[in-house]
């Protein structure tokens, strides 16, 4: 920028350009500031994506976690929030290093540019101020010259006139010198000025605009630099963190790469295996021949003489029976009667007298009626431990399937191996802290640790004999599983008196609540178990609440194992529906309680009740 024709359009064109520039630069502080803003919001976006899917703390969901496929899942969402913090790191490295310093370099810009063109216009209103001096001294100059023109002039005519006195051709003489005099005046001044504004314009287009150009130029260049070299850092922003964020990629490569699809297998395999033995096959039933039907020791039922004759020998073994059996709950192989009800006395059938004499065999369910029964049957629960608990299982998991027990008992007495283990360092802290006061008296009082370790210690002592029970339904577990690689055999189904956990697991049905299968005895095995083996288990047991009431429609003599004889009229608490055997559990008062058949009753349940 040196010299231009004319200056002030000069001016007006470089302060629009330098405008112009500006309103580039920050034009792109705010495309930056925009981008870090997105990248916060994609990076916000990753982590809430991340955070959703992770797996809550103490949950079911928290244990599907263990497979290999879930454990890739879990490491993908990790590595996600990484990657949503390499992001993080773009945005804020890009408004540190971008969009914070062009901010401030622009607002330096504004003033430097402010600063130039301020000195421009100064110089400008200098040189044109120059202008006007000359200007002005070269109208006085020429204005004088004329009026000693005039004066010579008027003198020469007053000289040259023979009428007019000698006093005033001396008086125009004197005023033609005057204006000639001022006329020289005017021109030393008009030389004078003009020398002085020739060397102000001079030092005006060739020293101070250039300058003033300039230092516009390089104020420009320096912008345009400036900008590029964002440019420049807004691309190594974004190739800084290209390197990690391939990492977090290759980790998850690397997850999806351990995934093992027969370990997860093998995993399954173990969480559900649940230790039963297959069934041995079914004998052939001959119904063309009136002899009794024998069952082998292997098949889906025993035999009552069997059963009775292992019961009366006390034999140890505890059969395992498939999930296809049916199976009795505790108190009716307790106390319900083996025998079909005897029909009401009105009965048109010639054996229906009430009392008589009733077979003691119980008819056996053909094969396809067993399997209808198992499909359509829904879990059920007949604990009394479970009932007064509000529906929670055994505390010795006996509704779990064998293989699944044994791994509840294993975690019950790790976790109460590492209870016991906190108490003693506990304990033991306590006693060298007993210790240091016994030494050294005014740290604290010796006695008053003497409490607290009096219960730590009954706690321990508490915490051992829940391991020693724990560990000894374990061993009763252990005992009774299968040995691998062997024959799989059947064992006798009956109830091992001396064993307390048997009873102690109550009967359920085939199904517990969640839906696993409890070792029970067949609806058809017969056996006798002494009272006495379940008195201690049930003393502290809550009788069955009362569902309804009855009215006793006929007289009944009570004569059976688990009935009661009532009187015709006689209102009664009703304990328990018919199951569909055709007997009602009724109650008198808190010692009498027993089976009466349904027919010989009537039935007023109570709502609430029933529907509890």
């Amino acid at each position: 920028f040196f010299f231009f024709d004319s200056l002030q359009d000069q001016f007006d064109n470089l302060e629009k350009h330098t405008q112009w520039g500006i309103d580039v630069l920050e034009k792109y502080i705010k495309f930056v500031k925009e981008r870090t803003e997105i990248e916060l919001s994609y990076a916000k976006q990753l982590r809430n994506l991340s955070k959703k899917y992770q797996p809550k703390k103490n949950s079911k969901e928290e244990e599907e976690y263990r497979y290999t496929s879930t454990k890739a899942f879990l490491a993908t969402l990790n590595e996600m929030n990484d990657y949503a913090g390499q992001h993080e790191v773009i945005s804020e490295n890009m408004t540190s290093l971008i969009t914070a310093e062009l901010t401030r370099y622009v607002q330096e810009l504004k003033q430097e540019r402010k600063s130039h063109f301020h000195d421009g216009r100064k110089a400008q209103q200098h040189i044109e101020t120059c202008w006007k001096q000359l200007e002005a001294s070269k109208r006085r100059f020429e204005r004088d010259c004329k009026e000693a023109d005039r004066a010579q002039q008027y003198f020469e005519k007053m000289d040259a006139d023979i009428n007019v006195t000698k006093a005033d051709v001396e008086k125009a003489r004197q005023q033609a010198q005057l204006r000639h005099q001022m006329a020289e005046d005017s021109k030393a001044e008009y030389s004078s000025t003009l020398q002085k504004f020739n060397s102000e314009q001079h030092e005006h287009y060739y020293t101070h605009i250039p300058n003033i150009f300039q230092k516009i130029q390089e104020m420009e260049e320096r912008r345009i630099v400036r900008i590029g070299e964002s440019m420049k850092t807004f691309a190594e922003v974004d190739r800084q963190v290209i390197p990690i964020i391939g990492k977090c990629l290759d980790e998850i490569t690397k997850a999806a790469e351990s995934v093992d699809h027969k370990n997860d297998s093998q995993m399954v395999i173990e969480a559900f295996k649940s230790g039963f033995e297959p069934p041995g096959d079914i004998e052939f039933e001959d119904f063309t021949q009136p002899m009794k039907r024998t069952v082998s020791e292997s098949s889906l039922s025993n035999s009552r003489g069997d059963g009775k004759s292992e019961s009366k020998f006390g034999s140890k073994s505890k059969g395992k029976l498939w999930p296809f059996i049916k199976k009795n709950k505790l108190m009716s192989l307790l106390t319900s009667p083996h025998q079909p009800p005897p029909p009401p006395p009105a009965s048109a059938s010639p054996s229906a007298v009430p009392n008589g004499p009733q077979s003691p065999k119980q008819q056996k369910e053909p094969l396809s009626h067993r399997f209808n029964e198992f499909m359509t049957s829904k879990p059920k629960i007949h604990c009394f431990r479970s009932l007064k608990r509000g529906g929670a299982g055994p505390e010795d998991f006996s509704n779990l399937p064998p293989e699944q027990r044994r791994k509840k008992l294993q975690q019950k007495v790790d976790e109460l191996n590492r209870d016991i283990q906190k108490e003693l360092d506990q304990r033991d802290a306590l006693t060298k802290m007993k210790d240091v006061y016994i030494k050294n008296p005014q740290m604290g009082d010796a006695a008053s640790v003497d409490h607290r370790l009096a219960e730590l210690g009954q706690n321990i002592e508490k915490l051992r004999l829940e391991v020693q029970k724990f560990e000894g339904w374990l061993a009763d577990v252990e005992g009774r599983l299968p040995v691998r690689n062997e024959q799989p055999r059947r064992q006798s189904g009956m109830y091992e008196p001396q064993n307390p956990s048997a009873v102690n697991s109550c009967a359920q049905d085939r199904e517990s609540p969640d839906g696993s299968y409890t070792e029970e005895q067949s609806q058809e095995t017969e056996m006798k178990v002494p009272a006495t083996d379940f008195d201690d288990e049930f003393d502290d047991e809550e009788p069955l609440p009362t569902i309804g009431t009855c009215k006793a429609l006929y007289t009944f003599e009570g004569q059976n194992e688990g009935t009661i004889s009532v009187a015709e009229g006689e209102m009664l608490y009703v304990i328990e529906e018919d199951k569909g055997d055709g007997w009602t559990r009724i109650r008198r008062n808190e010692d009498e309680e027993g089976y009466v058949p349904t027919s010989y009753v009537e039935v007023y349940l109570d709502k609430n009740a029933k529907g509890a």
